[in-house]
């Protein structure tokens, strides 16, 4: 059986290569009537897809998949509404490949410049999410990347379901259908093929949970975008204006839980506290969500639970909370720094300068003013969709959408110039 999986992975592997080199000289208008032919595809299977997801949800909900898994599984008909327009949005996005920049002489009287170009072979490893199976596909389509893509089992059925429409939109349109492979066996043994083929794939993209990602990061052989958590953080400032505050914390934690931009902590100033703390803590108690504070939040909420060390690092992914009362914007940006997840961090206050120390001191790819960290979105950053959430510092960091997916070339034009 190990065998044949190999064999199976080299075959998806030479077949993505070959795609690759088609679609990096193919034109913006073909690759978006690639998009427009995959939309009407997915469109006229709705109701097979919907059908699909179904049968994942009743399986999941047989093998007690926790409720992060099956909201992150889910797909309704308003999430599947949303991924269509999340696709309009790509196809409507400039097509950054082929563009030329910095383009300077030099003495010796060539030009140069920088092309920008697709990354050539994108291998991406998720689990539960169906939808991202269409975003990862129509932005590599869109950046001139080949994909191939692996989703966990759990949705297996609403994979191979929007896999078909979007070979079928490859097929009308005249692209390669080994443009986009959604990875056909759930055994584990393909993952392994998949993160160590480097002649074959340019760059790993992991989005799960946090023993996956570590699992491909330590294993693979192939660069990889990735980020291992989203403990993300709210520090309402002595500055704020409670009224913006409020809104803020309830929603940045509320809106939905098994997300990796949902707040994990809320840090609140001294100052504040006392006037803040119970007015959030009786929003919070309306939707059931458990609070564990520090010793000074404790004593102005005795019903919080108290705060363990652990519970500072801790992605929860569910209704649980942890709140910590700071002395100022130093001991927040201390403590976000320290046991945040570098992913999104937001700050509420009407002072500026302090805002602008905020900015310039949290270590994260989203730092955000008077806003919900639920923004760290690829569809709300404008970027369509999203491949994923980087919080590397190297190439591509935070939402990766289509110019996270390229990389550029030095190009030099000459006219029979020499070196000397």
């Amino acid at each position: 059986m190990q065998e044949s999986i190999e064999q199976y992975m080299q075959t998806v592997g030479q077949q993505a290569r070959q795609a690759s080199r088609v679609l990096a000289r193919a034109s913006t208008q073909t690759k978006n009537d690639a998009l427009s032919a995959i939309y009407t595809a997915l469109k006229n299977s709705e109701a097979a897809i919907l059908a699909a997801n179904q049968i994942d949800m009743n399986k999941a909900h047989s093998n007690n998949l926790d409720s992060a898994l099956l909201d992150r599984l889910e797909l309704t008909p308003a999430r599947f509404k949303g991924m269509l327009q999340g696709l309009n949005d790509v196809i409507s996005l400039v097509d950054p490949i082929g563009e030329i920049t910095d383009m300077a002489y030099r003495p010796s009287g060539i030009q140069l410049g920088k092309m920008r170009v697709p990354l050539g072979v994108v291998g991406m490893i998720y689990e539960s999410r169906p939808n991202v199976t269409l975003e990862a596909a129509s932005l590599a389509l869109k950046s001139g990347n080949a994909i191939i893509l692996r989703g966990g089992s759990e949705a297996l059925e609403s994979n191979q379901a929007i896999a078909k429409a979007i070979q079928h939109g490859l097929q009308v349109s005249g692209l390669p259908e080994a443009a986009v492979q959604v990875i056909n066996t759930t055994d584990r043994a393909a993952v392994g093929q998949l993160i160590t083929m480097s002649e074959y794939v340019d760059v790993i993209v992991p989005r799960g949970g946090k023993g996956l990602i570590e699992r491909i990061t330590n294993d693979a052989r192939v660069p990889v975008i990735k980020h291992l958590d989203g403990n993300c953080h709210v520090y309402v400032e002595a500055q704020a204006d409670l009224l913006k505050a409020l809104p803020i914390a309830l929603n940045a934690k509320t809106h939905r839980y098994g997300v990796c931009n949902a707040m994990e902590t809320l840090l609140v100033d001294e100052k504040v506290a006392e006037e803040f703390l119970p007015r959030i803590a009786e929003l919070y108690e309306e939707k059931q969500v458990e609070l564990r504070g520090c010793p000074a939040t404790r004593r102005i909420l005795e019903n919080a639970v108290p705060a363990s060390e652990e519970d500072w690092y801790t992605e929860y992914l569910g209704p649980i909370l942890a709140v910590k009362v700071v002395s100022g914007v130093e001991e927040a940006i201390e403590h976000i720094n320290k046991y945040g997840s570098h992913h999104t961090d937001s700050i509420i206050t009407e002072n500026y300068s302090i805002a602008r120390e905020f900015l310039a001191g949290v270590d994260s790819s989203s730092v955000m003013i008077n806003a919900s960290t639920r923004f760290a979105d690829g569809f709300e950053y404008g970027l369509g969709a999203e491949i994923g959430i980087s919080t590397d510092k190297i190439h591509a960091r935070g939402p990766v959408g289509l110019e996270g997916l390229t990389s550029q070339k030095w190009i030099v034009f000459g006219d029979g110039q020499i070196r000397q």
